[in-house]
């Protein structure tokens, strides 16, 4: 009985590697995360507000996919990307500063010295304002380990 378990189990979890089409399935490429929940990042500094993207303006910059709101905008954003890509791809910055990679909000936003940081609440951008070197420090040096990490 024990044998007949055994052998059931092994020969499920080896299913999916004989079915060519769940191979094939499992080894397209995924496409890029979507960034700011599909916000503009040009608008925050053309329009000094987040904007929802559409889309159809969209470009992947790092492999992170960026909307924007007007062909304008992309077009601005595909000719200088460092300018209007936010920081850290988009993820809080205070949750990067902490050693935590999270989601942020783009409604939570601050632009210093002329880059654009996301955060995932008012009290967490509140945090920036109040100490900005200090969290951007934290933050760019946790980015070496976190860019590559998974969102928790």
């Amino acid at each position: 009985m024990i044998g007949r378990r055994v052998c059931l189990a092994v020969w499920l979890a080896a299913l999916p590697l004989a079915n060519p089409i769940a191979k094939a399935q499992s080894t397209q490429p995924t496409p890029g995360r979507l960034a700011l929940k599909g916000y503009d990042p040009v608008a925050y500094f053309t329009d000094g507000k987040p904007m929802p993207g559409k889309p159809e303006y969209e470009a992947t910059y790092d492999g992170t996919r960026y909307r924007f709101a007007s062909a304008h905008d992309l077009e601005l954003f595909k000719a200088d990307p460092d300018r209007y890509a936010p920081q850290y791809a988009g993820a809080c910055t205070a949750g990067i500063a902490m050693g935590v990679k999270v989601e942020s909000d783009p409604e939570n936003w601050v632009i210093m010295d002329g880059k654009l940081f996301i955060f995932s609440s008012p009290t967490t951008a509140d945090a920036m304002r109040a100490d900005p070197g200090g969290m951007v420090a934290k933050a760019q040096e946790n980015w070496k380990t976190l860019a590559s990490a998974p969102y928790q």
